[in-house]
């Protein structure tokens, strides 16, 4: 499913570049006139005196090429790939969740009915994380109790990685985005310094021009940097939540087996 993901990121990314790229040749000339236009045109002039507001998307296409499509492509590809990670982890999380109530209840009467036998089946047949926890304690039960706990827990260890599984990319991509925007931002105000030495005065317009440039990368790295995170928080809530229900259905696991070790 991982890959899957990764491959639509991928996909979307390409269809976003080629679509830029064509924005970029077919707005550079009307970029050229906007710059060259008189001060006191108002922003409906510029518009063609409709007094039309810019459509979002191209609004954000525009400040996509105003920025630099080299840091800007790469901060996008860190907003692509860490929402298909995000995404992938939050999918798997949400079929992992299954009633344990129901669960315990099932295993309890398979034991009283069928013995262990009976509850490895309905673990078999149950999907998520504390099933299968079930199912690989039930499976050393001939061993005792004791045994059983120490498999739970050991078992319960391993399934909390694969929950974790990909988080530090995701981490990773929240903490790179801004810097890359910042990297951007510094590039810019050196290409700025550079066209103010070149233009041997330091005119607001020059200025004005390079600053806005390199601080858009920095606008567009804090951004993904907070898009990921609320998702890595929301991933991390849900693997909290599953992490207290197998550890409540473990204890309880036990407690079953031990009343049945009694009863036989």
């Amino acid at each position: 499913m991982k890959k899957f993901f990764i491959f639509l990121a991928v996909a979307g990314l390409m269809a976003f570049t080629a679509n830029t790229a064509s924005a970029q040749d077919g707005e550079a000339a009307p970029a050229e006139e906007v710059a060259t236009a008189p001060a006191e045109m108002s922003a409906a002039d510029l518009l063609g005196g409709t007094g039309e507001e810019v459509p979002l998307h191209q609004a954000l296409k525009t400040k996509f090429i105003e920025g630099g499509a080299g840091f800007m492509s790469l901060i996008i590809i860190c907003l692509i790939i860490g929402l298909a990670l995000a995404i992938e982890r939050i999918l798997y999380l949400t079929f992992s969740k299954s009633n344990t109530k129901k669960l315990l209840a099932n295993v309890e009467k398979a034991l009283e009915e069928g013995g262990v036998e009976e509850a490895k089946k309905v673990c078999r047949e149950t999907r998520g994380p504390v099933a299968s926890i079930f199912y690989q304690g039930l499976l050393r039960y001939d061993q005792g109790v004791d045994v059983v706990e120490k498999t739970v827990v050991s078992y319960g260890s391993v399934q909390m990685s694969e929950m974790e599984n990909g988080l530090s990319w995701i981490s990773l991509f929240i903490a790179i985005a801004p810097s890359l925007g910042f990297l951007g931002t510094v590039i810019g105000m050196i290409n700025a310094f550079d066209a103010i030495q070149a233009a041997g005065d330091i005119s607001p317009n020059v200025v004005a021009g390079g600053m806005k440039i390199a601080l858009i990368t920095t606008v567009g790295g804090l951004i993904v940097a907070m898009i990921l995170q609320v998702f890595y928080n929301y991933i991390l809530a849900k693997i909290d939540g599953l992490t207290i229900d197998m550890e409540d259905s473990s204890i309880c696991l036990i407690d079953l087996l031990t009343k049945y070790n009694e009863k036989k």
